[in-house]
């Protein structure tokens, strides 16, 4: 156990150096002094692209990422940071008509594609509950607060949480998290980012009307997502709640694995805990045994049994962190050494060494990048990347 633990306090130095000399640097290094918020996209080559939209999910993770990271490390620079997203998220995507937040505006803060989704209106209420814990800003937590009534009161119906909406919140198709050739009506995705939002809420705000809807999320994962024939969640759902396409995401499993637990904490009742920590441990075994690469790698996921072995930037951060989860949940050494193995695939090909890089979006199974993703995009984010650091260096 003495060397599990000294492992685990090497990644756990390591993964601090990576934020602070590399992550934390290029993340600065994108914020648009002149229009607001932070530049929207960057090339493969490193270019930024000062004119493209700039989308509410990435500013809020950006917010959320500064937060922390100031939260963490005290340095003035964060909080800088995380001050001017807050402005930019404030000023330019809360609709001041219909409430919430827009998919995204253009690069002035004029909004672009006025979208109601109820997964952006999650990570704006998730950013702004964790910028109100380091700062104690009370416009924040007003503004965390009414994303947090809006969501329930807007999206969920009496089977789970709606996906999309038009400004004034008259329905519309689901075309933003809908992937793989369906249109779903409901998306474990989204499902698994409230829960997530409403753990960050209830944990700076006490809000007991959070911990009451974070139990009736983990009821629709247990009863409704997870599939225990299968050993898996389903991802995408119809009007009744029924899967529409057989798909195993393994980075979505693995990530769930430690987010639940996380938010298990919140949840006052024993029985609920008990049942969903079982189920997480068994997604990481799952992962760990069918998903993982000969190079220590997270592949993408399999869709009708046919697995697709491209290697993505944020799965691989959601393995080292899912597999550390499971380590301290068994001491099984296994898991120890599969979080170790998804590290050393990300220090040697997932890691962007170039001046002025940050982290590949994707590789191939061998670890050659893909040269047609962007460096920097809507998508493209310091979420997953950042988080796994944090948790390292708050949980070792």
């Amino acid at each position: 156990m003495i060397e599990a633990n000294e492992k685990a306090k090497r990644l756990k130095a390591e993964a601090q150096r990576e934020l602070e000399e590399h992550i934390i640097p290029f993340w600065l290094g994108l914020m648009d002094k002149e229009n607001g918020g932070f530049y929207g996209e960057m090339s493969f080559a490193l270019e930024i692209d000062k004119k493209a939209d700039k989308g509410c999910i990435l500013h809020s993770r950006i917010l959320w990422f500064f937060s922390n990271a100031y939260r963490l490390l005290h340095k003035e620079e964060l909080k800088a940071a995380a001050d001017h997203a807050f402005s930019f998220i404030r000023g330019a995507f809360f609709d001041k008509t219909h409430g919430g937040v827009f998919w995204s505006v253009d690069f002035r803060g004029t909004p672009a594609d006025t979208t109601k989704h109820t997964y952006c209106q999650a990570f704006a209420l998730y950013s702004l509950s964790s910028y109100f814990g380091a700062t104690g800003s009370i416009e924040a937590k007003e503004l965390a607060e009414s994303l947090f009534e809006l969501i329930e009161k807007r999206s969920r119906d009496e089977i789970s949480y709606k996906e999309a909406f038009k400004c004034d919140f008259s329905p519309a198709e689901n075309d933003k998290l809908s992937e793989n050739g369906v249109n779903a009506a409901y998306t474990m995705n989204t499902l698994l980012h409230i829960f997530e939002a409403y753990t960050e809420y209830f944990a700076q705000t006490r809000d007991i009307r959070a911990q009451n809807a974070m139990k009736s999320i983990l009821n629709i994962f247990v009863s409704r997502i997870w599939n225990a024939e299968k050993g898996r969640q389903e991802v995408f759902f119809d009007e009744n709640m029924r899967s529409l396409i057989d798909l195993y995401s393994y980075g979505h499993d693995i990530e769930s694995s430690w987010l639940i637990d996380k938010g298990l904490f919140a949840i006052n009742d024993g029985d609920l805990r008990e049942k969903a920590s079982k189920i997480t441990l068994e997604m990481a075994e799952n992962v760990r045994k069918y998903a993982i690469s000969p190079l220590g790698a997270v592949y993408m996921e399999a869709e009708n049994g046919v697995q697709n072995t491209s290697c993505v930037w944020w799965e691989q951060a959601e393995g080292v962190l899912g597999f550390f989860n499971a380590w301290q949940k068994t001491k099984e050494e296994k898991f120890l050494d599969s979080a170790l193995n998804a590290w050393e695939f990300i220090k040697k090909y997932i890691i962007d060494e170039r001046k002025g890089g940050e982290w590949h979006w994707q590789t191939d199974k061998n670890g050659a990048p893909d040269a047609e993703k962007t460096a920097v995009s809507a998508w493209k984010c310091p979420y997953h990347n950042g988080r796994m650091c944090f948790e390292l260096m708050e949980r070792i």
